[in-house]
């Protein structure tokens, strides 16, 4: 069995702490494992698996990060839009970040930031599902997914690259506003499209994937010995099996049986294996370790990677927070860039950074009464109407701030980017026909977008 279980989540300003426990077949499949799941990939086989060799890597920033504080500060408007900090010049001239992100000021060269997406919604669940799915659907009344991530997509289209891995893996796990798979799952197309997720803390010495660890009392050899026997008598009953059903099961399970003993999965999720002086350019922290993780993964051959960093719901506190969060997110994706460009991954790799939704950009009083920044904690509350997202490989050209906000960073002032345009450039990057259809549980075909555009500008 497939058993998922990894405490609690931080609460979120809707004052709900949900617990993390997912155990597969809560709706009569509690008996489903890994063989299972890769059995019931059966279906996608007829769809045609688009031809690229190219790799996604989303770094999700649970909670919201703020524009105003990363990629599109405002110096010049009034203290309390303005907030804390300053911005710096890059190598690329004319592009600033936050001085709270000085390795990405070195290889501004390698990313661009688009400054104009927004969906206009300022409620964690509408804006989580929103930007996951590429569709409206959840809101914080009303949880369930609706529809598939743009995860679940790629794996359902494209499968993994490479044998003997999951082709759309979580790190450390998915979660979306404490909802975990939430809007990282796969709706209708099924568990199988479910990520799979490595649990654990990839920092860790002893960091270990559960779910490709040998059971209590087996060893390799035993496994192996095991399997073959169990080969042995389904050849016998497959002499009998006229539907050939058997052989079909057979491959499944031999994919379930490579995933815990075959090279490439145990070798990818190896992180002790890797050079010292590269974990340390990721920073020694669980985001990012989680962040060299998911390269590992994309380079031996999976198609979907995300990365989980949560706490980003900063209603009060916002200096403190940022000044802990936002040097831990500057190394991991110097790192991430810095390695993809060095071992030749870049244009084969699409790395793409944002949350579910942007910040006020006008800072609160932190809940103390007085005028913003004059006391207190202040922080930054929901705001959908204008946020930034970070693209970098794939073919997407580094170097640009594409579209811009207003002077007070309220709202797109040109090029404005809606979140279906985000997923249309992913799917394009991946080699995914956007107007493939799927059918969803009452079995009207559902096309993966229902409008959204390219950002051709960007390549």
């Amino acid at each position: 069995m497939l058993r998922i279980e990894a405490g609690r989540t931080p609460e979120y300003c809707d004052g709900v702490s949900r617990r993390s426990f997912v155990q597969l077949g809560v709706a009569g499949m509690a008996t489903a494992g890994l063989p299972q799941l890769l059995r019931a990939k059966q279906e996608s086989a007829d769809v045609g698996h688009a031809k690229k060799d190219t790799s996604v890597i989303l770094i999700w920033l649970d909670g919201g990060p703020s524009h105003m504080d990363t990629y599109d500060m405002k110096p010049d408007a009034p203290e309390e839009f303005r907030g804390i900090w300053r911005p710096i010049r890059t190598n690329v001239t004319g592009m600033e970040v936050s001085e709270l992100l000085p390795l990405h000021a070195k290889i501004a060269d390698k990313f661009s930031v688009v400054r104009s997406l927004h969906h206009d919604t300022g409620d964690h669940f509408a804006g989580g599902h929103i930007v996951l799915t590429g569709r409206a659907g959840a809101n914080g009344g009303d949880l369930p997914l609706r529809s598939p991530s743009m995860g679940s997509i790629a794996n359902r289209v494209c499968g993994p690259r490479r044998p003997g891995l999951p082709g759309y893996i979580a790190v450390p796990y998915a979660s979306s506003i404490g909802l975990r798979p939430g809007y990282f799952a796969g709706s209708y197309l099924g568990i199988q499209h479910n990520p799979f997720e490595t649990e654990g803390d990839p920092n860790s010495p002893n960091f270990q994937v559960t779910n490709l660890q040998v059971a209590g009392g087996l060893t390799i050899d035993r496994l192996e010995n095991r399997h073959g026997l169990l080969q042995d008598l389904d050849r016998i009953r497959r002499d009998v099996d006229a539907t050939r059903a058997m052989e079909t099961m057979d491959r499944f399970e031999h994919q379930a049986y490579d995933m815990v003993v075959g090279p490439a999965a145990r070798k990818a999720f190896d992180l002790s294996s890797e050079n010292a002086k590269i974990r340390d350019r990721y920073g020694r922290t669980n985001w990012g370790q989680s962040t060299l993780l998911a390269r590992r993964l994309v380079e031996a051959g999976s198609t979907f990677v995300t990365v989980h960093s949560g706490g980003w719901d900063h209603h009060w506190n916002l200096k403190a927070s940022l000044e802990s969060y936002l040097p831990q997110v500057d190394a991991a994706v110097y790192g991430l860039l810095s390695d993809l460009d060095e071992r030749g991954l870049s244009e084969r790799v699409l790395v793409m950074m944002l949350g579910e939704f942007s910040r006020t950009p006008r800072m609160n009083n932190g809940g103390n009464g007085g005028p913003p920044l004059s006391m207190g904690t202040p922080g930054r509350d929901h705001w959908g109407n204008s946020m930034s997202c970070l693209l970098a490989g794939g073919g997407i050209q580094g170097g640009r701030m594409y579209g811009s906000t207003d002077r007070l960073g309220e709202s797109p002032k040109d090029k404005p980017v809606e979140c279906c345009d985000i997923l249309a450039t992913v799917y394009h990057v991946l080699g995914i026909d956007p107007t493939i259809n799927f059918a969803n549980t009452s079995g009207r075909p559902i096309p993966i977008l229902d409008r959204g555009n390219v950002i051709r500008d960007l390549f």
